[in-house]
């Protein structure tokens, strides 16, 4: 090996000394939790808003629903007439769709409330469909006994139009399960943990 100057002897090999980082913190969203009592004014006035609406599909059942046809007996009992079987259910029939409709529209309209949305206010709109659905019912048949009023005088062999009723209680529970159905669909296709409840 060649001799070389002592100035000039190659410096001996150091690594590149490099700054020292902490390691990186991942960041975590915050934990979603349920909100009651912020919740629980707002979920009023949507129970009593959805319940309110029974009002307008009360009124609406009482306009669209046909009047029950009835022959009045040599008794003076009156009686369906035979053909009348075709048409027995129709006044229920329209209830039912008015009531999904108004389910529908409940569950839809409660779920853009972005900044309440959780168990809370589905709970309170579920709720104000059954007192809705309740109410649609009393006040409708009130409202179209108004509309066809028993006749004072009858004859027998006379045909007479009588209020259209409701015969089952358990289409009351259409516009709550129908509410809650279209909620529950919307917070599955959102996808996140709050639903959205805190996006701007």
């Amino acid at each position: 090996m060649s001799e070389q100057p002592v100035g000039e002897q190659a410096a001996p090999h150091r690594e590149p000394e490099y700054p020292i980082f902490p390691p990186p913190q991942t960041w975590h969203p915050p934990v979603a939790k349920v909100v009651v009592k912020r919740d629980l004014v707002p979920a009023v006035s949507v129970l009593s808003t959805v319940a309110v609406l029974g009002l307008a599909v009360g009124w609406l059942w009482s306009m669209l629903a046909p009047p029950q046809q009835k022959v009045i007996t040599q008794t003076g009992v009156a009686v369906p007439p035979i053909d009348y079987s075709y048409h027995k259910f129709d006044d229920l029939v329209i209830f039912m769709l008015l009531a999904l409709g108004a389910g529908v529209v409940s569950g839809v309209a409660t779920w853009y409330l972005r900044e309440r949305r959780g168990p809370v206010i589905m709970v309170a709109a579920t709720a104000g469909g059954a007192l809705g659905g309740w109410l649609a019912k009393s006040v409708g048949v009130a409202w179209a006994e108004g509309r066809f009023p028993v006749p004072q005088s009858v004859k027998p062999l006379d045909i007479v139009q009588v209020a259209p009723v409701i015969e089952s209680w358990w289409v009351l529970l259409l516009w709550p399960l129908t509410t809650a159905l279209a909620y529950g669909i919307l917070a599955a296709m959102n996808g996140m943990d709050d639903l959205g409840r805190r996006l701007g």
